[in-house]
């Protein structure tokens, strides 16, 4: 049989070095490739991604930039919106850590201007010009290419655009890649409710107004408040009013954007988003339709005092100069503030985005509250000094209490004493005499306590309680004018009503330094009819208040309740008494003074109930003479008492034609805002 080929020594030896050639040649194949696939990564390495991982290599820690919560909103009473926050949509510009070429950022810009903001940016949106956007970029050099100054920082994106429409989101968004660096980021604006002329706010100098917390100012006004350690310098703050008083309240909490940077502190990727807690609602006591109306009132009176049938009447044209008003209404057992009027007003508005100079300018004589502090309407700086400002001397309103304070002294009687007002007072030593006089000189015959406040006799006040209390108290003494500051304090005459807004004026009690000036038997002979004590409006509504109340001082209160964002009750406000002095107080003096609160006044005898009123002319020196304000205080129903008005008008003459037809509108509006409580509680119109 013949031999197999596989039994060959020779074949065998021939085929295993055929394997061994072929094993040979596919490992050298596979190293071959390997290198090659090796080779191929390590110039990728070097040539493509080297940038990159060098930035990678570098980082060494993320920056947190954090955002601003959204603001909690403002409403009034009967829960309608004030002040509000809308969410907008705003364009941020990013630093890359690589050089941006400047070429290619002014296209952009360019581009941005074009085709973004121009035809689909919204009508009333501020126009930006392709320098604006390079500016705004803040890469150290304008749209020529000429040097700015560095930027401070990298890490936090500028803002470009606020409130961008949605046509311009959805062409950023589409066209991404074109438009790198770029990133859009919801942020919000503060809002105000609009008046019904369209052109100002509903209490703008209430409520207040926002502005950037990276100035001087208002890290200086934030200073002690631990909150404002996470103020973002690109964030609004409260600059006044109720924004400023309930700032932490409103403001909520920072959420955070986490950046990865390398460490030049530039941005080398996505952002790690924590989003902030939006800030509480505030639900205040002010009532929307009460505050348009005592703001309609104010303009309205002013209007009427500068008519020709004014300007030709022998009472009312002494107000024919008035220029502004102002008026609270106070609830006179809450202390509940229902309306806190001031004209001139302003559009809070003016301030979103930053006021311009030519605004400011035309407002800033009144943009303060000038019903707790001073302002002016707007006058020229030569033209200022000859007019008051809204801090103003009580006048006669002063004289109820002036009664009552006689009366706890036993300085004089209730009813069965009588002083017969020939319509002059002489005071003063044998040598050296002063007199005062009624207004007009009028001379009321005889007078008891009750009637010397209805007719407002000057000449009863000095005689029969101003000399007397002085003498009482050591004449010559300071222990005189203490006595005397010490029961207006009382009823929150000379200090501050507690109120808590910021600014707040405690007035002052001129007959102070007038009695070390002059004398202190002067000094009480003024003050007993209030031509030595000023006040603010604020102040002359808690002493009504506190005279409606028999001697219960109550604290201002402006919010009624704070709930959060989403609706759930955070705090409920209650009433609080900072003074109760009922006790000190006899219950038949009290009966005296306000059986004697009756003056005529226009507006108010024709109210479907009882209110027991006094109104006032204060008399002020001014440069080149002096002028009379306008001041006039109330409270109803005389039965059961349950809202307080005071009105000032300053240079408004007489307070019964100047400044009581506003009360009169201030009742009334709270009467239809509360299905007529004054009204029901006060039974009727009868004599008391």
């Amino acid at each position: 049989m013949k031999p197999s080929i596989m039994d060959d020594p020779k074949k065998k030896e021939i085929t295993k070095k055929r394997h061994f050639s072929f094993r040979i040649n596919i490992f050298f194949f596979v190293t071959f490739l390997l290198f090659s696939v090796l080779i191929v990564r390590l110039a990728i390495l070097q040539f493509v991604q080297a940038k990159d991982l060098k930035a990678a290599e570098n980082t060494n820690t993320n920056q947190t930039n954090k955002i601003a919560p959204i603001r909690g909103n403002i409403y009034d009473s009967t829960k309608s919106p004030l002040a509000y926050t809308i969410p907008v949509q705003s364009l941020f510009f990013r630093i890359e850590p690589s050089q941006q070429d400047k070429d290619e950022v002014i296209r952009m810009a360019t581009r941005l201007k074009t085709d973004v903001f121009d035809k689909y940016g919204k009508p009333d949106s501020k126009k930006l010009e392709p320098a604006d956007i390079v500016l705004a970029m803040d890469l150290g050099y304008d749209i020529n290419k000429n040097k700015v100054k560095d930027p401070s920082y990298y890490w936090v994106p500028r803002k470009i655009k606020t409130d961008l429409s949605n046509k311009e989101i959805a062409y950023l968004l589409e066209h991404r890649d074109e438009f790198k660096w770029l990133e859009v980021t919801e942020e919000s604006i503060r809002t105000y409710e609009l008046d019904d002329d369209g052109t100002t706010t509903i209490a703008p100098q209430l409520i207040g107004y926002l502005k950037s917390y990276s100035t001087d100012k208002a890290k200086e006004m934030y200073k002690d408040n631990e909150n404002s350690k996470e103020y973002l310098d690109t964030e609004n703050v409260g600059f006044d009013g109720i924004e400023r008083m309930y700032q932490d309240e409103l403001r909520g909490k920072n959420g955070s954007k986490i950046y990865p940077v390398n460490a030049a502190m530039k941005i080398i990727g996505r952002a790690t988003v924590t989003k902030p807690t939006k800030g509480n609602n505030l639900y205040l006591s002010i009532n929307k339709d009460i505050q348009k109306t005592a703001e309609k009132a104010i303009k309205e009176q002013l209007d009427f005092l500068h008519s020709p049938y004014a300007r030709n009447d022998s009472y009312i044209k002494y107000g024919v100069n008035a220029q502004a008003g102002y008026a609270v209404a106070m609830e006179v057992d809450t202390g509940r503030v229902v309306t806190m009027a001031n004209f001139p007003d302003y559009n809070s508005n003016d301030w979103t985005g930053g006021i311009s100079q030519a605004t400011l300018d035309d407002i800033g004589s009144y943009i303060a509250n000038g019903s707790i502090t001073t302002a002016y309407p707007k006058y020229t700086d030569k033209e200022r000094p000859k007019h008051p400002s809204s801090i103003v001397f009580m006048g006669s309103t002063i004289k109820p209490l002036s009664v009552l304070i006689g009366l706890t002294e036993k300085l004089i009687t209730p009813s069965n004493q009588y002083y017969y007002d020939s319509g002059t007072f002489t005071f003063g030593k044998a040598n050296s005499t002063s007199s005062i006089s009624n207004s007009g000189k009028t001379a009321y015959g005889n007078l008891d306590a009750s009637s010397a406040i209805e007719h407002s006799s000057n000449t009863y006040m000095s005689a029969k309680v101003g000399i007397p209390f002085y003498s009482k108290y050591g004449g010559e003494n300071p222990a005189v004018t203490d006595k005397w500051a010490e029961y207006l304090a009382k009823f929150g005459i000379g200090v501050k009503t507690g109120s808590g807004l910021p600014g707040e004026n405690a007035g002052s009690n001129d007959f102070t330094k007038n009695a070390k000036k002059d004398s202190y038997q002067s000094a009480m002979v003024y003050a007993s009819w209030g031509q030595n004590e000023k006040t603010t409006t604020l102040q002359l509504a808690q002493f009504a208040a506190t005279l409606g109340s028999r001697g219960k001082r109550m604290k201002p209160l402006f919010v009624d309740e704070i709930r959060s964002f989403e609706g759930e009750l955070v705090k409920k406000v209650e009433p609080e008494v900072l003074d109760d002095s009922t006790a000190m107080f006899a219950k038949n003096d009290w009966n005296t003074i306000i059986h004697g609160m009756k003056s005529g006044a226009e507006g108010i005898e024709e109210l479907p109930y009882n209110v027991a009123r006094k109104t006032g002319t204060s008399t002020q020196a001014v440069s080149g003479g002096t002028i009379d304000n306008a001041v006039f205080i109330a409270f109803a129903p005389v039965e059961n008492p349950k809202l307080a008005v005071a009105v000032v008008v300053p240079e408004g003459g007489y307070g019964r034609y100047g400044a009581s037809p506003i009360a009169a509108k201030i009742f009334q509006a709270y009467d239809a805002a509360n299905d007529g409580i004054l009204t029901k509680l006060g039974g009727g119109k009868k004599p008391w």
